[in-house]
């Protein structure tokens, strides 16, 4: 008698650790299952949330567009400006001071005005591991493939959500890119092939080689009077009376043309 209890004994703790087992096994399935849909939900949400809506603007007016240039380009004044289209500081630069510069330096023939990134510089310098700063300024340069570079930077600056938080995302700049009104095929094709990631690298190469710190600068380059190359590095959105300076200062020392 006393062996058959054992063996019940025996038998009731087998199937007590069978159980045990079997259930661990399930909540081992069920937590890899669940931690595989995370990671899936984290890759494929991007793609299917809702794109906040777009904002349409005018584009500002600008003489002899060519590309992400203006102006006359044997103009005796230069000006490149070094941004970044997450900037706030190159967003209130592009409203309130550009257009004066436009009307009273780039269109009458004083100043030949070009807009280049500074590669992934907001991106970069908060650390998110993004890109939306250099996407952005390939989505521009794709625009120019189709003449409309000034209107889609413009289009861009009207988007900014934030810094890094989802302004830039593929779909989004797609969504400006048609509200732009781009042929989105061509678009695509040039955005998806990176066509101009290399260009946009080798804007912020030359941003840090020219001495910039921060968005947005502006390289102003003229030949003076002795036939010498003057440059001058003006950092920040300073207000238009400063250009104003700068730019009769190196209209008065530039050699005649």
């Amino acid at each position: 008698m006393s062996n058959v209890k054992d063996v019940s004994k025996r038998q009731i703790r087998r199937e007590q650790i069978r159980r045990k087992e079997q259930r661990g096994r399930v909540i081992g399935i069920a937590l890899i299952t669940i931690g595989a849909l995370f990671v899936a939900f984290l890759i494929i949400w991007p793609n299917v949330k809702p794109v906040t809506g777009v904002t349409v603007v005018d584009p500002n007016p600008r003489p002899q567009a060519d590309m992400n240039s203006m102006g006359d380009p044997n103009a005796p004044i230069k000006i490149v400006e070094f941004s970044d289209y997450q900037c706030p500081f190159c967003e209130n630069f592009s409203i309130d001071t550009e257009p004066a510069l436009v009307e009273s330096y780039i269109s009458t023939g004083k100043v030949h005005f070009t807009y280049r990134s500074t590669g992934n510089w907001v991106s970069q310098n908060i650390n998110s591991g993004l890109t939306e700063s250099e996407d952005a300024a390939e989505a521009a340069y794709c625009a120019g493939d189709q003449g409309k570079y000034w209107e889609m930077h413009d289009m861009i600056f009207a988007n900014v959500l934030g810094e890094d938080v989802g302004s830039f995302t593929d779909r989004r700049l797609s969504l400006i890119a048609e509200k732009t009104g781009l042929d989105l095929n061509q678009y695509e094709e040039c955005y998806s092939s990176n066509k101009y990631r290399d260009a946009v690298i080798k804007d912020g190469q030359d941003a840090l080689a020219a001495g910039v710190s921060g968005t947005p600068s502006f390289l102003m380059t003229y030949i003076d009077a002795s036939g010498k190359e003057v440059s001058e590095l003006i950092e920040g959105a300073q207000p238009f009376s400063v250009f104003q300076e700068k730019i009769e200062a190196a209209l008065a020392a530039a050699a005649p043309q």
